[in-house]
């Protein structure tokens, strides 16, 4: 990757704070470097400047750290390329983590990626979601994310099939991130918002939000 892309990552973990040691961010480079590479032959990503990956992508999907907590299992819902699930996988070794898409070439790079970093804390599943883990093969797990579905109406009652007790669902948005909105989304599903964490990403200065709910 070029200096721009390492000038863009860093300058994002050190801004925000982010808890990325040395060998995480060796594996975080390895992956954007398969993630454009694959991308030449199949549409991964719209993303392609590697300084846009690195802040868009990388730094986007790592401030789930802060809001994942202890959680130790982490279930990524249409996860396409593997955003978030794979930088957390790259950042924190003692999570687990299932990314899950109906679209089988992006699930392909996922196993293919997984192997290659030596990242065995990741699996990648083909599967539809749609709320029933057992028949789609699909684990429950102690945090459940999407950044596909950016709607908390439709994300919310489908995310709460897939938690152990006292898991927690997650939810990345942009700046329409009103709590008010948020709390009253997550009742109608039996979900109490626990808290919606704001950032801005130093680079482009893009308003970023990440709410948490859990069972009650």
């Amino acid at each position: 990757m070029d200096a721009a892309f390492r000038e863009t990552l860093q300058l994002g973990i050190e801004r925000l704070a982010l808890p990325v040691d040395v060998r995480a961010l060796g594996l975080l480079e390895r992956y954007a470097d398969r993630l454009l590479a694959w991308n030449r032959k199949l549409n991964l990503t719209a993303i392609t400047a590697p300084e846009d990956v690195a802040e868009k992508h990388l730094i986007d999907c790592l401030l789930l750290l802060g809001p994942l907590g202890g959680a130790r299992s982490l279930l990524d819902i249409g996860s396409g390329a593997g955003l978030p699930g794979i930088p957390v996988a790259c950042a924190r070794s003692e999570v687990q983590v299932t990314c899950c898409d109906s679209v089988g070439k992006k699930v392909a790079f996922v196993k293919a990626v997984a192997v290659e970093l030596g990242l065995e804390n990741v699996r990648g599943i083909a599967a539809r979601a749609s709320g029933e883990p057992e028949r789609e093969g699909l684990p429950r797990a102690e945090a459940v994310v999407s950044r596909a579905l950016g709607n908390p109406e439709i994300w919310l009652p489908l995310a709460k099939g897939y938690l152990v007790e006292g898991g927690a669902v997650l939810a990345m948005m942009g700046r329409d991130a009103e709590s008010i909105a948020l709390a009253e989304a997550g009742r109608r599903s039996g979900l109490r918002l626990t808290g919606v964490e704001r950032f801005e990403l130093p680079a482009s200065r893009a308003s970023r939000a990440i709410a948490r709910w859990v069972v009650g």
